[in-house]
């Protein structure tokens, strides 16, 4: 991607955030540009008022005038930086968002692949470099402020002669290649101190992380992280010597040439003015233009190459921001009750994995009924899940609900009529409520009774605010954390509170012991009620109350029938996997 369209992109985004933005900053680069170009001309009109020279005017006048310009410019500068300050706090809050809703709004499979979430790290690192998205905004208009002050004082310039003004861009050409000389210097070196630096950080902040203390404890580990820390604390500071020698003799360099520059512009004017060529006014004005000439192409410079340097360091924001958004489907078919669902000839294959993962998977599942989905790992349990749920699309195949394709529905209704809970379910730093309700209308009554429901009203009851007690106690004083059960509970009193017509257990329970997960999945089937569900596990165990099982081998069906019928298969998969499991479960209770 170029530079000029990830600045491109990244204005159209602060664009979008804040239209006003844009204007005030333009309103401060032209009243920056106007007061150095202000106190350049002026100064000469009161000299030459001042020396008396003819028709010059009144020395007061134009001393009040300079300081009457000076007050409003100063005036409209603070203004417009006091209102970009307060725009500057909202406007971060917006771009984070922007970034959240685009993390929400890609496609699921791109969070699983490893190139994109290289590329989310990536991204997410230069976000949290405060500001970074800011100050290239404000650089790039501050390039236009300081490219204004340098024509106006060229154009001054040019009326001594083109000889100055050919002698100070070689001078500023010689301070732009040395600041762009150790920029690059830098750009090279912190990207080689990155990795060094990334594994300092880690350990320093391993140290303040309240998980791992109880092994560094137990363990003694306090000398092994202190000399680990110690030698990596030398290693940067060893590169960062040798960083600031080189900065020094760029920043010597850079102020030599600067005093040569000096020099040049008072010889040259001075020399016109020992000739009798122009005045001392004129004196005055013509060195503070080559002195500002020189200052304002410096800045000008610096301002490009931070622009530059920016936009290298924003690419992975950039690149992440213009993904495509996960596609609706455009399908119109709304999801209110599940009679149906058919898998028919389904493949499936993870990107950038060759193996299929499903292989012309097929079979039926009747509304209201309970199938439970068992078979080795890797048989491709889960990605029949994922499938359903629409974060994957099938390489070939059709999946149908109710006779349609799921391309045919609208995919936030199609979303709202699943409920789910994963193996790796998650609570959030929400109230106990809004974890069970994420965001819906809260039906109270509703609420209540899906706590009870699931076993979690005793609980409920005890905490200091009941249900709206937080959840954290790291995050937020007067919080509560739940334990392992009740974290369970909680997720599936949230898929109950959901109410939607197809329930889909993926194997939550994994943590418990087969008598507790079997109690659970018969307490879910109850709670069901019509609705269709999927209960998915890799215990044979917790699917025997189940209408019919569907099991998987290698991706494709190995069988499709109910417990008392596949367990008279004594070769079958499924009646060995239940035989083995028994006999080690058997074997355990002895």
């Amino acid at each position: 991607m170029s530079g000029l369209r990830r600045l491109k992109a990244v204005f159209r985004l602060v664009y979008k955030a804040d239209r006003g933005y844009f204007l005030l900053l333009l309103l401060s680069a032209l009243s920056h540009s106007g007061r150095a170009l202000f106190n350049v001309a002026m100064p000469k009109l009161l000299i030459d008022a001042l020396m008396g020279v003819p028709g010059a005017g009144d020395p007061a006048s134009w001393a009040a005038l300079i300081a009457a310009g000076n007050l409003l410019f100063t005036l409209l500068i603070r203004t417009a930086a006091r209102v970009q300050d307060l725009k500057e706090q909202s406007l971060a809050m917006e771009i984070d968002r922007a970034f959240s809703e685009k993390l929400m709004g890609i496609p699921y499979w791109m969070l699983e692949d490893p190139h994109y979430l290289d590329l989310k790290e990536r991204a997410s690192f230069a976000m949290r470099n405060q500001g970074v998205v800011r100050q290239l905004v404000v650089q790039a208009v501050s390039s236009l402020n300081h490219l204004l002050t340098v024509a106006g004082l060229v154009a001054l310039m040019l009326q001594l002669g083109l000889v100055l003004v050919l002698s100070l861009a070689a001078t500023v050409a010689l301070l732009l290649a040395i600041q762009a000389g150790f920029s690059r210097y830098q750009q090279r070196f912190f990207g080689e101190l990155l990795p060094v630096n990334r594994r300092y950080g880690y350990y320093i902040n391993l140290c303040f992380r309240s998980e791992p203390q109880k092994d560094f404890r137990l363990y003694a580990m306090q000398d092994l992280l202190g000399e680990t820390i110690t030698r990596y604390n030398r290693s940067v500071n060893t590169w960062y010597a040798a960083f600031f020698r080189k900065m020094g003799l760029a920043m010597g360099l850079f102020q030599a040439v600067t005093v040569l520059q000096a020099a040049l512009a008072w010889a040259f004017v001075g020399m016109k003015t020992l000739k009798g060529s122009v005045g001392i006014g004129s004196l005055t004005l013509y060195v503070s233009a080559a002195v500002g000439f020189s200052t304002s192409v410096i800045a000008l410079g610096s301002a490009v190459i931070d622009v530059a340097r920016m936009l290298h360091y924003l690419e992975p924001f950039v690149e992440l921001m213009e993904l495509p958004a996960e596609r609706d489907g455009g399908g119109g078919r709304t999801l209110r009750k599940v009679e149906s669902i058919r898998f028919e000839e389904v493949s499936f294959t993870y990107p950038k994995i060759d193996d299929r993962v499903l292989d012309r998977v097929s079979f039926d599942i009747r509304g209201g009924e309970r199938v439970s989905i068992v078979g080795r790992n890797g048989a491709g349990k889960s990605t029949i899940v994922k499938l359903l749920c629409c974060l994957y699309a099938p390489d070939s195949g059709r999946i149908l609900i109710n006779g349609a394709d799921l391309r045919e529905y609208d995919r936030q209704s199609l979303l709202k009529g699943i409920a789910a809970v994963f193996q790796d379910f998650k609570l959030f730093y929400l109230s106990v409520g809004d974890n069970i309700t994420c965001g819906q209308p809260e039906d109270r009554e509703r609420l209540e009774a899906v706590v009870r429901e699931v076993g979690l009203e005793s609980k409920a009851a005890s905490l200091p605010r009941g249900l709206s007690t937080p959840l954290g106690k790291a995050f937020e004083e007067g919080a509560v954390e739940l334990s392992g059960g009740e974290r369970q509970k909680a997720a599936l009193a949230r898929a109950l509170y959901k109410d939607a017509p197809l329930l889909i257990l993926d194997e939550p329970t994994s943590a418990l012991d087969p008598l507790a997960e079997a109690e659970v999945y018969g307490q879910m089937d109850r709670m069901a009620g019509d609705n269709t569900a999927l209960f998915i596990s890799h215990r044979m165990s917790s699917s025997v109350f189940c209408d019919r099982i569907l099991v998987l081998d290698e991706g494709r069906v190995q069988a499709f029938d109910t417990h008392a019928a596949l367990m008279k298969d004594e070769d079958g998969l499924y009646a060995r996997l239940f035989r083995s499991q028994a006999e080690h479960y058997r074997l355990n209770r002895e």
